[in-house]
């Protein structure tokens, strides 16, 4: 059997007809088992997660009950102009396709404002590096109070009209002012060397052209030898 025979029987219509029915095979298979899947997962079904920002959790929570969903509160935060305990995000987001019994994590609004430690940085840091930590925390700070010392060093901090120490916990809404130097020293704080002339006072003994310098003088008594 040459080649030319071996090709024929490859390219026979039997050969190419079974080759066909193969492939229309594993295409069917393919896509009985998508569709397959889609049915069994419910693929493009479920229920379309409500708007729960600005309202307050209790509402939150029967709204998502009635649509078969459940909440948990993963974070909380603080925004001054939202009522405590309303909903100030959610995850999954607005309109989000989930299944039934599936949760929905919110952030709620605090009640209070929270409270942040004081960092290192009275008598510890330079007056821009102070306002670098203290507004990334989140602190609005007020026009620096100037005080005598080092220029730009800090030496204090003021929260309300009181002052507050490295390691205080203090509101994040509490305006704070730095004390920082302004450069300059009160004359108290520098000592003045003056040079003072010592006063003199005649000795009568050495007669009225000699004259000693006042203070304590030690007395003896000059005894000579027999």
């Amino acid at each position: 059997m040459n080649v030319k025979e071996i090709w024929n029987k490859i390219a026979s219509h039997y050969v190419l007809l079974n080759l066909f029915a193969m492939a229309v095979v594993i295409v069917l298979l393919c896509v009985a088992v998508k569709f397959g899947l889609d049915l069994y997962t419910h693929h493009g079904e479920g229920i379309a997660v409500p708007e729960l920002k600005g309202m307050s959790y209790h509402k939150a929570r029967l709204l998502l009950e009635e649509e078969g969903l459940n909440i948990i509160v993963s974070d909380s935060g603080y925004q001054k102009t939202m009522p405590a305990d309303c909903i100030l995000a959610q995850t999954p987001g607005v309109g989000t396709k989930v299944k039934a019994g599936h949760a929905i994590y919110v952030t709620v609004n605090s009640p209070s404002s929270p409270t942040f430690a004081i960092p290192d940085i009275v008598d510890n840091s330079s007056y821009r590096e102070a306002e670098a930590k203290l507004m990334a925390m989140g602190f609005r700070l007020t026009e620096p109070q100037r005080v005598v010392g080092e220029k730009d060093w800090v030496y204090g901090i003021i929260s309300r009209g009181r002052r507050v120490s490295n390691g205080d916990r203090v509101p994040i809404d509490y305006p704070l002012t730095l004390m920082i130097g302004t450069g300059s020293y009160d004359e108290e704080d520098s000592v003045l060397y003056e040079y003072v002339e010592p006063t003199y006072e005649a000795d009568p003994a050495a007669g009225m052209n000699e004259k000693q310098p006042t203070g304590d003088v030690d007395e003896f008594i000059e005894v000579t030898a027999p």
